[in-house]
């Protein structure tokens, strides 16, 4: 397997029903040759199709490599959770991501369109 991608609710309320997290995974051997971004592009693409707006991602501060793919794929820094996270006993701060679409939620007039 050389990586995986997925999504998850952010929230049970119907009311976040079009905004989810992002969770992607590339093996270290295909790690730089676009697996990441390949992945990345195609879940925002199916997230649309089925009515997302808004994706968000939490991502360690010293990754900065998954910082760059998120940015390279529209994702923008909204701002860090410190110490939100605990790997191997340390704890990590989290920068938080966040992509809206340009197609789904999109505000045309006083009214919001939907795919």
């Amino acid at each position: 397997m050389l990586g995986w991608a997925a999504l998850s609710p952010v929230s049970g309320r119907c009311v976040y029903a079009g905004v989810a997290e992002v969770s992607v995974y590339v093996a270290s051997a295909a790690r730089g040759k676009g697996v990441g971004k390949a992945l990345l592009r195609e879940l925002v693409a199916a997230s649309e199709r089925v009515g997302i707006w808004t994706l968000q991602g939490g991502i360690f501060h010293e990754n900065v490599a998954s910082i760059a793919l998120h940015a390279a794929c529209g994702f923008r820094k909204v701002g860090i959770r410190e110490r939100l996270g605990k790997l191997r006993g340390v704890w990590r701060d989290v920068v938080l991501m966040e992509r809206r679409s340009g197609v789904v939620g999109v505000e045309v007039g006083s009214t919001l369109q939907s795919v």
